[in-house]
């Protein structure tokens, strides 16, 4: 006579068991998957409470996938409970580091700084190479200082982790080409790393599973921004404040095809806070971004986004020597009258020049549309000083503009 099958109990099911008073001889006769399974309902904290009653428990324990509860490391005692689970919890999927606490750090890894080791040299270590027992970790967050020193190769080889945040790591050197360590990631988060090296398109080994990536004020990542054009799945891509290069006029119909956000740094021809060298080239920059928004069919793409005429531009000149004269236009913003997108030069006090817009005029509809023309009259209101300029004066014209206006 074949074996009669196993009950298999869905997650809520187990929920709704381990709510309920139970029989002690009906819960000896459960098995140890469906033990497993209910113990999955619960955060880590309980599990571990939960599997001291027997070692039955024990066992289910060692199974049981824990659910998407982070347990966050930020003390000795909550490291000890860590290094426990990474044999009695091994299936922990949620994982935070912090720093253990005062007088104690994480081993000193590879290529240590040789000042902060020393002066932490009576600090109690732990080993952090432990978390590498936790083999199905999905969400790894790394934060918070002093901690770790040097290099830990053992904190990337999660095959099967999808999300990566690091910041405020200040001693935690680690290179981009590491992350093929995580053949399934599809976040990467990091902030304030200075110890972070590496080129941004050694990504391309992830460009399939890749949907977001935020790399802030790490100013070692270097590299192309255009290398992770043809990323099917990207949807965020902020690399502010790195030194990353390109140029937004190299951005082709094929290319992002589903940004939803994006920041490039200044360091991008083009990028937030991008400073000019000529006045000339800002009309074809900003005619690529337009051309980008409207074929994602998003106008709030760079709306935040802001350009300038650098200091050692050759069209650059200094303001009147009358300080109540209005300082020279030299800030690129963009400008939306409803249906209509342009852009224009001011300066920082409010005097704008007059609108380049960069779609065509609208139809009559459009024009009978009330709520846009006083919209439109509303911008075109603001132009005072510098009307009938589209770009910043010589500056042979702009100190005629301000004698004239001393004058007046």
């Amino acid at each position: 006579m074949p074996p009669k099958k196993k009950t298999k109990l869905t997650r809520p099911q187990a929920a709704a068991a381990a709510d309920e008073e139970a029989d002690p001889a009906v819960v000896e006769q459960l098995d140890d998957n469906v033990i497993a399974i209910i113990f999955g309902c619960f955060p880590p904290e309980d599990i571990m409470r939960m599997r001291r009653v027997c070692k039955k428990w024990r066992d289910a324990a060692k199974t049981t996938i824990v659910p998407m509860a982070d347990f966050s490391v930020n003390s000795v005692l909550n490291y000890r409970a860590m290094a426990t689970m990474t044999t009695a919890l091994p299936n922990l999927m949620q994982l935070s580091i912090g720093g253990p606490g005062l007088f104690h750090k994480y081993i000193d890894g590879e290529d240590p700084d040789e000042e902060l080791a020393a002066e932490t040299a009576t600090y109690t270590p732990l080993d952090i190479d432990v978390i590498s027992n936790f083999r199905k970790l999905r969400r790894l967050n790394i934060h918070g200082g002093y901690g770790l020193n040097g290099r830990y190769p053992t904190l990337f080889n999660f095959p099967l982790l999808e999300k990566l945040r690091i910041s405020l790591c200040c001693n935690f050197k680690w290179e981009l080409e590491m992350l093929s360590g995580f053949p399934l990631l599809r976040e990467l988060n990091v902030k304030y790393n200075r110890f972070l090296r590496g080129d941004i398109g050694s990504l391309n080994v992830l460009k399939h599973t890749l949907e977001k990536v935020k790399i802030f004020d790490c100013n070692n990542v270097k590299g192309d921004f255009m290398d992770l054009a043809d990323c099917p799945r990207l949807t965020v891509l902020n690399l502010d404040h790195t030194s990353v290069t390109g140029d937004v006029r190299d951005i082709g119909e094929n290319d992002f095809l589903h940004l939803e956000y994006i920041v490039l740094p200044k360091t991008v021809i083009g990028g937030r806070d991008y400073q000019f060298q000529l006045i000339s080239e800002v009309p074809s920059v900003m005619n690529a971004i337009y051309l980008w928004m409207r074929r994602n069919r998003d106008r709030e793409l760079f709306s935040d986004w802001r350009w300038y005429l650098s200091r050692e531009s050759p069209d650059w000149y200094d303001g009147y020597h009358d300080l109540n004269c209005p300082d020279h236009p030299f800030t690129v913003d963009f400008v939306q009258a409803r249906s209509r997108l342009g852009w224009q030069w001011r300066n920082e006090d409010g005097d704008f020049c007059e609108i380049n817009w960069l779609d065509p005029e609208p139809d009559r509809i459009c024009d009978a549309d009330t709520s846009s023309t006083r919209s439109l009259q509303s911008i075109q209101e603001e132009i005072g000083f510098y009307k009938g300029h589209y770009h910043p004066p010589t500056a042979e014209e702009y100190n005629r503009l301000c004698d004239e206006y001393s004058e007046d």
